[in-house]
């Protein structure tokens, strides 16, 4: 049996075997556990295929203290719990454009201008990636800082700065076909 920091070594040095080993070894529990949390299937896998992604892509960096089994589930908990509050602030955001367009006793252009600006929104962030979607909506919506984002996604500073200048890069595209 292989040890936990033997696996590390030979995946930071880029043995795609050993990687999809560790994948199979684990794929399927750690989807049984991130469905007790999102309760959709396709979700729960989308979730751990990107949490042994970020392993990948990071490799190089990976710093593993604990059982290797430990932090991966740590990470499949994380990334649900991100998840879920995003879902909690989109569902949030709904409610309160629901809430405005009832109380909202503009004219009927406004209303229409409203609704358009509404649905460029919408479909400029259904263009990003995902991860671009999530870090403009935590700082446009949420307020979150740069620096507070990057750790609550686990990334550098760095990644949402340019997801953030992406996200505001297709906004400028979409107003100016407006």
């Amino acid at each position: 049996m292989i040890s936990d920091n033997e696996i590390i070594r030979r995946i930071r040095k880029g043995d795609v075997a050993q990687f999809e080993s560790l994948f199979r070894s684990f794929y399927v529990s750690l989807v049984r556990y991130a469905l007790s949390f999102v309760r959709d299937h396709d979700t729960a896998g989308e979730i751990v295929q990107d949490v042994f992604y970020r392993i990948w892509a990071g490799r190089e960096r990976i710093s593993i203290k604990k059982s290797l089994s430990a932090y991966l589930f740590r990470a499949v908990h994380n990334s649900c719990l991100h998840l879920l509050e995003h879902r909690k602030v989109v569902e949030k955001h709904e409610r309160e454009i629901i809430r405005e367009r009832e109380t909202n006793s503009g004219s009927t252009s406004e209303l229409v201008q409203y609704n358009e600006l509404l649905s460029a929104v919408a479909d400029v962030l259904e263009r990003l990636p995902p991860k671009y979607g999530q870090i403009f909506c935590m700082h446009r919506f949420e307020g979150l800082k740069y620096a507070e984002i990057a750790e609550k996604l686990q990334i550098s500073v760095k990644t949402v700065e340019a997801g953030m200048s992406k996200a505001l890069k297709e906004f400028r595209k979409a107003l100016k076909e407006k």
